[in-house]
């Protein structure tokens, strides 16, 4: 029964890892986003009154 034999598995699980490993981490990171996040401030804007006109 070939399937117990683990030495040819073993480098195929080996090799995909590594290939794996080496092409998709840079695809991943060179990934930028449209929108950049801004860093918002620490003061809090000023709550003014709304103006009602009905009431």
């Amino acid at each position: 029964m070939p399937q117990l034999n683990p030495a040819p598995w073993f480098a195929i699980l080996v090799f995909s890892w590594l290939i794996f490993l080496t092409i998709i981490p840079p695809k991943v990171l060179a990934h930028t986003y449209p929108n950049e996040p801004t860093l918002q401030s620490a003061e809090t804007p000023k709550a003014e009154p709304w103006n009602w006109p009905w009431h």
